[in-house]
């Protein structure tokens, strides 16, 4: 029968998988690990110096070229829209070209997109800039997200990918302002803002090391029936030694089932959505649009919030800028739990604890010390919530259409942040600092109720606790011929 003929075809790839499995087990953490982990983090840092970029030299664009807030505002709407179309694509085309052509894909399109912003003549071709930096910074941080998760062994992979956001939303959002005020410094005057976008064309410099040196993921090689690359790029990764560098090879994969390894099929966007992948892409897609969409309310409103309670703008600066110390404590923290604890946990838990202190900082900021602690805590908890979906996102997919299915997760997260400032701001004109934080602790419950319908994927196989959500390409048996 045609059901038979399924079952058959899915056991080499299965028996593949596990043989890869136990080989990333075996290799455990290696300094080409720490080498790609950090080539991958230093890019993700310069994404972040761009999403902070339209801030920061947003009183130089209304200073020189007129603009009002409203103009401001909608470079940073357009980048946001860019960043969700550009994970969408960019996990569609992850899983048909493989992670490394996408990252450098993913690279080229922001650096082009820098220097279409440092040359701007008007308002028009800045904003066309903006979008296309956004493709390119919604696309690497989502491909950056899978390819680490994919290197990496399952006790590992949680701290991998948490570093990603340690060198984002951790250390990028402190840093951004100092390296604004760094690049003012040594090139003032009416074009400084020109300059800035100018110094963000560097990371081009990453292009050169991610082709030299940063492989294609074993677990994605395997996929496409390519043996002999997989058992290559796990070699390498034994060795502790990059790509191009010399080192004996090893057959951790059987080579001889790489003739009856399984077709690939293209992925389809109704693939998440099919069998037992509806359920959790529902259920943590409703979690990403609402700790996600909480963070960047927030973030935008917090300077309107402080100046609101009575502090000077200056003032207002200088406490985001002591509050942001908590997120990169929190990715921190992240990357820690991610390797200890289940993925459920740290999520139910970390959406308790952002409802409480985002009602703490609604009610109880009478004095500066309150402010403090209680915006660094809200800050901690919204980064280690984030970063945990960053981690939990790529082990609920199988790797033939892990890149889409993490892309539109995180797509999500970006689409809800755009839409949620905009109900957050009226809650706070209609009800203050209250109302608008009982608002965003409403979200982080309905966060913590989401996460309840997915699986738990902390210690196990990234391949087994993904395919267990679609019997129909293994379990469920086609109609017999007859």
């Amino acid at each position: 029968m045609a059901g038979e003929a399924i079952i058959s075809a899915s056991k080499p790839q299965t028996a593949q998988m596990q043989q890869l499995e136990s080989a990333l087990e075996q290799i455990g953490v290696t300094r080409s690990h720490k080498s790609i982990i950090f080539l991958v983090v230093c890019g993700v840092l310069f994404d972040v110096f761009e999403q902070n970029a339209v801030g920061l030299v947003g009183p130089l664009l209304r200073q020189h070229w007129g603009l009002d807030a409203t103009d401001i505002g909608f470079l940073n709407t357009i980048t946001f829209i860019a960043a969700a179309m550009g994970r969408l694509g960019s996990g569609y085309c992850a899983d048909r070209f493989g992670r490394r052509f996408m990252l450098n894909v993913n690279l080229a399109l922001f650096t082009f997109g820098a220097i279409l912003c440092a040359l701007a003549p008007n308002y028009a071709v800045l904003a066309v800039g903006r979008f296309i930096v956004g493709l390119g910074l919604g696309g690497e941080i989502t491909t950056a997200v899978t390819m680490l998760a994919e290197f990496c062994s399952s006790k590992f992979r949680g701290t991998a990918v948490g570093l990603i956001n340690v060198g984002g939303g951790g250390l990028g959002n402190m840093l951004a302002p100092a390296f604004a005020l760094g690049v003012f410094a040594l090139f003032p005057g009416e074009n400084a803002w020109r300059w800035l976008f100018g110094c963000l064309v560097l990371p081009a410099v990453f292009i050169v090391f991610y082709r030299r040196f940063v492989p294609e993921t074993p677990r994605y090689l395997l996929s496409q029936g390519r043996v002999e690359e997989a058992n290559r790029v796990l070699s390498m990764l034994a060795s502790g030694k990059l790509a191009n560098a010399q080192y004996p090879l090893h057959n951790y994969i059987t080579a001889g089932a790489e003739a009856s390894a399984a077709p690939v099929r293209k992925t389809r966007l109704a693939d998440i959505f099919s069998g037992g992948y509806a359920r959790r892409t529902i259920a943590v897609g409703v979690a990403s649009w609402m700790t996600f969409g909480a963070q960047l309310s927030v973030l935008t409103l917090m300077p309107t919030i402080l100046v609101a309670q009575g502090y000077s703008i200056t003032k207002s600066f200088a406490f985001t800028i002591v509050m942001q110390s908590g997120s990169l404590l929190g990715a921190i923290a992240a990357s820690v739990l991610g390797y200890k604890f289940p993925r459920k946990r740290v999520l139910t838990v970390g959406a308790i604890a952002a409802c409480l202190a985002g009602l703490a900082f609604g009610n109880l900021t009478s004095s500066v010390a309150m402010v403090l602690v209680c915006g660094a805590l809200f800050q901690f908890c919204v980064l280690t919530l984030n970063t945990s979906i960053w981690i939990y996102a790529p082990e609920l997919y199988p790797t033939r259409m892990r890149g889409l299915g993490t892309s539109f997760l995180l797509a999500l997260g970006t689409v809800g942040g755009a839409l949620s400032q905009l109900l957050a701001g009226k809650m706070f004109d209609l009800h203050g600092v209250a109302g608008m934080f009982g608002m965003i602790a409403a979200m982080y419950a309905i966060f913590a109720l989401a996460v309840q319908f997915a699986p738990e994927t902390y210690g196990k196989s990234i391949e087994e606790e993904a395919d267990a959500g679609t019997p129909d390409l293994v379990l469920q048996p086609a109609q017999a011929t007859r």
